[in-house]
């Protein structure tokens, strides 16, 4: 069975420039061995980045000895779904390609948390 996405359908690519997905296929797929569960497809945004680095997660600055070349405002990405949450809460959270974002993350949020702040993939 394939990977199904928050709207019932099949899990559509999240970003392959840059690469993203715990396994790097592009996907934000879920095969239960990801303990960070990066299942949510987002946008990232200046507000975001900021966040996630005050919150000890630096997503901006490149790290070329693990092949990270860092993120920038629109760059998709898989974001673990309990870190998106916890930018809901402080009022940061980035915006979500639905068609992208794995079902199981609605085990840790809702699906009209997620569509608040949905975009369509261009």
């Amino acid at each position: 069975m394939g990977q199904i996405n928050v709207l019932g359908g099949e899990l559509e690519s999240c970003s392959l420039d840059p690469l993203t997905g715990f396994y790097r296929t592009g996907c934000c797929e879920n095969h239960g061995d990801d303990p960070g569960v990066h299942v949510i497809c987002v946008v990232m945004t200046d507000e975001f980045l900021v966040y996630s680095k005050s919150v000890g997660n630096d997503l901006s600055t490149p790290m070329p000895q693990y092949g990270f070349a860092g993120l920038k405002p629109g760059d998709r990405w898989c974001l673990c779904a309990s870190r998106w949450k916890e930018a809901l809460d402080a009022g940061a959270a980035p915006q979500v390609v639905l068609e992208a974002t794995h079902a199981v993350t609605l085990h840790v949020v809702s699906l009209d948390d997620l569509k608040k702040y949905a975009v369509r993939l261009q």
